[in-house]
């Protein structure tokens, strides 16, 4: 029987963890969880460095037949009127992101229920003609997917033309990669195997993604642990998955708002557990956007080495009304007094400057 010490003891001795034992830590104190996955955190990247990327996302539409319960973005929820952005739209937000030094565009707007491969298409050529040193980190595995049931046509094909289009990378939105959770809140959205064929694509094409988390839906703690446990199995085996990134569900103006919202020690544990189980993956975000800037700073001492990125313009978290914002001097100076090192990075996560 494993013991709250011996679990503790396997860590330090450098020993994967199985998802039984990391259920377990949830009982640790936070301090004593910080230590632990700071340790972690230090086998896998040394060094006090944390990093951001200057970037924007662009939520093209919020026309989404997704309509998941726990949005309250999509134009369903009755909270925003619907829209589509045109090409000149996002130009402009583009332009608007390079004139403060940007580099990074995120382009997310859910499962369309009219648009098709071409649109796509033209999308990504009409910005990469005008902005060509624009890195696109953009859709979702679950608009992949969407994508290519609209066009009856496969997952590595129409990831392919979105690359030969100048897609450079997929972040990796997971939710919570639970099908028996999924079914209940989000059940027109790809399915745990689907979203490992995604990556599975995507390391083929010789890009990378990155994984998220959001946690407080109803799961367990084991649910939680399942989640990774399917992230570090695909990292495992395909090496493409840069950085994982768990936030909390803001329940506020969703259709599951009678939820009771995770608390910040629930946040700090999660984040530090997470540093823990996943052994393999390089890069953990500290979610200022959806938990706070106090919070993200304490998330640096549980494991965290990243801030994300200062994310102009984020719509989909300000629907339920979160309105946390931030800027260059303020990650620095969050960043500096945690003890840490900032540094300016590109979307591979390469030191493109050191901020003091």
């Amino acid at each position: 029987m494993n013991t709250i010490d011996s679990i503790i003891n396997a860590v330090y001795n450098n020993k994967r963890l199985e998802p039984h034992e990391a259920v377990l830590l949830f009982q640790c104190d936070v301090a004593t969880l910080g230590v632990i996955a700071n340790y972690c955190r230090e086998q896998i990247v040394p060094g006090n460095e944390v990093g951001f990327v200057i970037d924007r996302i662009i939520n093209y539409s919020n026309r989404c037949q997704a309509m998941c319960k726990f949005c309250a973005f999509h134009a369903q929820a009755g909270k925003v009127q619907p829209y589509d952005l045109t090409v000149d739209d996002i130009l402009q937000k583009i332009d608007e992101l390079v004139h403060i030094g940007g580099t990074q565009v995120m382009l997310q707007g859910g499962l369309h229920p009219d648009y098709t491969l071409h649109d796509y298409v033209a999308m990504i050529k009409t910005i990469k003609q005008h902005y060509p040193d624009i890195y696109l980190h953009s859709f979702s595995p679950s608009e992949i997917v969407h994508i290519t049931k609209r066009s009856g046509s496969t997952i590595d094909a129409i990831i392919d033309t979105l690359q030969q289009a100048g897609l450079d990378s997929i972040p990796g939105a997971s939710d919570l990669l639970v099908d028996d959770i999924r079914k209940k809140v989000s059940p027109r959205k790809a399915t745990v195997a689907q979203w490992c064929e995604v990556v599975r694509s995507i390391k083929k094409h010789g890009m990378h993604t990155t994984a998220t988390m959001t946690y407080g839906m109803g799961e367990t703690k084991l649910q939680r642990i399942e989640h990774l446990y399917i992230i570090r199995k695909m990292q495992d085996e395909t090496g493409c998955i840069m950085a994982f990134i768990p936030w909390s569900f803001a329940p506020k103006g969703t259709n599951m708002d009678t939820i009771i919202p995770a608390t910040g020690i629930d946040y700090l544990k999660t984040v530090a557990i997470s540093r823990i189980f996943l052994d393999n993956v390089p890069y953990l975000h500290a979610g200022w956007l959806t938990e706070g800037l106090a919070l993200a700073q304490i998330a640096l001492a549980m494991g965290a080495n990243d801030m994300g990125g200062i994310l102009m313009e984020e719509k989909v978290v300000k629907a339920t009304g979160i309105t946390t914002t931030t800027n260059i001097p303020q990650l620095c100076d969050i960043i500096i007094n945690a003890g840490k090192i900032p540094v300016h990075r590109d979307s591979m996560y390469t030191v493109l400057r050191r901020m003091v």
